[in-house]
């Protein structure tokens, strides 16, 4: 395997915060390109104040004190560099554009407007370099038809009729557990950004790639035709189970549940004989997709009367071993985090932060989920504190002088 990571060689000026943006320049550090990260002298991001913290006593959810460090920030920020700079200020812009010269991308998730009050959106950074790839993650786009609205998770989720499509037929809309609008729309800036690149690499020629959060979860929804199902009495949300492909769904067993396809011919002839009814394959109203699917709830409760008096690994043993019927424990985060298989493959890492080492306080974070045959790439450095890279940025790649160091320092522009 070679050492040099993919993305080596390849600056990164990161304006981010909170997660949507942070997430992105976590993947493009991961894959090898120097992060580094822009936060103001006066606090930086603000998911630095997002609870739970660590501190030398643990993990805790209280008031934040001064020796404490967020995990979102431990789990988000690494393979990054962080500087502080005031960009409100005429020397702290000064500066930035002289970064800006020394990069290759810039990337950025701030509110509507911001950057160009700030001077620094993408024509202004155009000016300073035309081959910059300015990447910009907004909510809604620019300009945004919610001018009213900020751009939280669940308000896209919301927007986007995935919240509607979610959930039990009988029950309201439901959020996803997890923030999927601010952590799809880094995946597809991150193909932006590289992309861009490889077209740098042929023309030249810099330019702005622009996602949209609500554009990102909507172009998902698209992917199943729901308006068709609804035509057809098809609820609009299915909850557990999806009745155009039964069997398929989630099933209670007698110490947890699992999750089970059988809709393939082969799949549900194996799964009749293992519940003991292997006439059910035979049967008009079950033996082809079409009318299963018209009686699901009849071979749903067969299903679950089987699953009912037997155990998640019974049930797997039977199907899945036994007879190639894909069937899985629903497991919990407790047990994805512990999975030693997930753990040896990257998914799932311990997060580290120097100060705290001998504490023994360790969680687990995102990992960077792609096998590279010939590259390594990880993350391999721990968040920094704010502002932790002023020196190694500032004396060292813009060559300022103790002295313009101090100076700033004073004014507070770094």
């Amino acid at each position: 395997m070679s050492a040099s990571k993919p993305l080596e060689g390849i600056r990164v000026l990161d304006l981010t915060v909170a997660l949507a943006g942070p997430y992105g320049s976590l993947l493009l550090g991961g894959l090898g390109a120097e992060v580094i990260r822009v936060e103001s002298p006066s606090g930086g991001d603000i998911a630095r104040n997002n609870p739970p913290y660590v501190n030398e006593e643990g993990i805790h959810f209280g008031v934040r004190h001064q020796d404490d460090v967020s995990l979102s920030i431990l789990n988000r920020a690494r393979n990054k560099k962080s500087i502080t700079l005031d960009l409100k200020s005429p020397q702290g812009k000064a500066l930035f554009m002289e970064l800006v010269k020394e990069c290759d991308v810039v990337i950025e998730n701030a509110s509507e407007g911001a950057t160009a009050r700030l001077g620094v959106d993408y024509e202004s950074v155009r000016a300073a370099s035309p081959k910059i790839i300015y990447a910009s993650i907004k909510a809604f786009g620019e300009p945004s038809p919610y001018p009213q609205l900020k751009g939280m998770d669940i308000i896209v989720q919301a927007l986007s009729g995935i919240m509607d499509v979610t959930g039990f037929a009988d029950g309201p809309p439901t959020r996803l557990g997890l923030p999927l609008a601010d952590m799809i729309a880094p995946l597809f800036a991150v193909n932006g950004v590289l992309s861009a690149l490889i077209h740098r690499g042929r023309t030249g020629m810099g330019q702005h790639v622009q996602v949209s959060m609500l554009d990102c979860l909507s172009s998902l929804v698209a992917e199943e035709h729901f308006d068709i199902y609804l035509k057809e009495g098809y609820p609009r949300r299915s909850g557990n189970f999806l009745e155009r492909l039964t069997p398929f769904g989630v099933y209670k067993t007698q110490d947890g549940y699992v999750a089970l396809v059988a809709f393939q011919p082969d799949w549900f002839k194996n799964l009749t004989e293992a519940i003991g009814r292997p006439g059910l394959a035979q049967d008009p109203r079950f033996a082809a997709l079409g009318p299963r699917t018209k009686n699901s709830a009849e071979i749903n409760a067969l299903i679950q009367g089987w699953l009912g008096r037997h155990t998640c690994a019974e049930a797997i043993r039977e199907l899945a071993e036994k007879r190639g019927v894909p069937c899985a424990e629903v497991r919990t985060p407790e047990q994805v985090l512990a999975d030693p298989y997930l753990q040896e493959r990257g998914a799932v890492v311990p997060l580290e932060h120097p100060g705290l080492a001998a504490s023994g306080t360790v969680a687990m974070g995102m990992g960077l989920p792609i096998q590279f045959s010939e590259s390594p790439v990880r993350f391999d450095q721990p968040a920094q504190a704010l502002g932790e890279a002023n020196d190694d940025i500032y004396r060292g790649l813009l060559k300022l002088s103790d002295a313009e160091l101090a100076q700033l320092r004073a004014q507070g522009v770094i």
